[in-house]
């Protein structure tokens, strides 16, 4: 499979490590509850990634964009949470707070570019 760009690639690879996460905490914590909202903010990223790149307008793939910069910001949340309250190690914190920086640092930057063709192109 032939992936589109760094993002998209990233955002399914982000996915699949919120899946096995999920799958993880699920089965040792027995607090599947809590341990849902990650799993869906942390997929949602990518989808919403796929979603912008169909996207049929300037301003479809932009309100899809947006919306995957907040999925980001809520998944950082929740292993910040994770991590405070014991359900993650240290170890297993760093590794995937690493990549979710990441793909917030490409979300943003393909948000302030946006921003910035529309202030040029007005």
């Amino acid at each position: 499979m032939k992936t589109e760009n760094a993002v998209q690639e990233k955002s399914f690879a982000f996915a699949v490590r919120i899946v096995n996460l999920y799958k993880h905490l699920a089965k040792e914590h027995r607090a599947a509850v809590l341990f849902r909202q990650i799993l869906k903010s942390g997929t949602s990223i990518g989808a919403n990634v796929e979603e912008a790149l169909g996207g049929v307008s300037r301003a479809d793939f932009a309100s899809k964009i947006a919306i995957a910069y907040k999925e980001t910001r809520e998944t950082i949340y929740w292993l910040r949470l994770f991590k405070a309250t014991g359900y993650l190690s240290q170890e297993e914190f760093d590794g995937i707070m690493s990549d979710a920086e990441e793909l917030h640092r490409i979300i943003t930057a393909i948000q302030l570019g946006l921003k910035r063709n529309a202030v040029h192109n007005s």
